[in-house]
């Protein structure tokens, strides 16, 4: 997929929606072999989604070792809003909480009082974390209504061929 064409696709403004959400899911390829899913808080700079995890995570070995990765960002309505991405993990180790880690977690319903509490724990907790950062290199976005899944792109297709035919 071409960069323009990635771009366009999230650029979108159901893309942007939900580029605006806190969770995403991530799947990569553990260290045995097997695949893993996880959900992940994460924010979007406009190039890039970052996620943010502990120093000692279990996924950073496998990202390591297979950094190529897969992100469903979603809605929990029917008929759902889908965003697919694709793209390669490059990780980053830093000192500190990084200003992404604390941007993911602005929609949770905290009062103030709440957030002050959560972000000194935050911060008594992590001398450091590992930024996950995904430059997508493939992107779709299903809305069901202009976009549906490949698969059903086919099955469309077939039906209205057949009845053509």
């Amino acid at each position: 997929m071409q960069p323009n064409e990635i771009a366009e696709i999230l650029d979108r403004p159901l893309s942007r929606e939900l580029l605006a959400r806190d969770l995403t899911r991530l799947a990569y390829v553990a260290k045995d072999g097997t695949p893993r899913t996880i959900p992940i808080g994460f924010s979007w700079n406009g190039s890039e989604i970052v996620m943010c995890t502990p120093k000692n995570a279990p996924k950073l070995p496998a990202l390591r070792a297979n950094p190529m990765v897969a992100l469903t960002i979603d809605t929990e309505v029917h008929p759902p809003a889908i965003l697919l991405i694709r793209g390669r993990a490059e990780l980053d180790v830093v000192d500190g909480i990084p200003d992404e880690f604390l941007e993911a977690n602005t929609s949770y319903e905290m009062t103030p009082e709440q957030r002050v509490h959560w972000k000194a724990e935050v911060r008594s907790l992590y001398d450091g974390m590992v930024r996950i950062v995904v430059t997508p290199t493939w992107a779709k976005l299903i809305d069901f209504e202009t976009t549906l899944p490949s698969a059903v792109e086919e099955l469309v297709r077939r039906r209205e061929e057949s009845r053509r035919a």
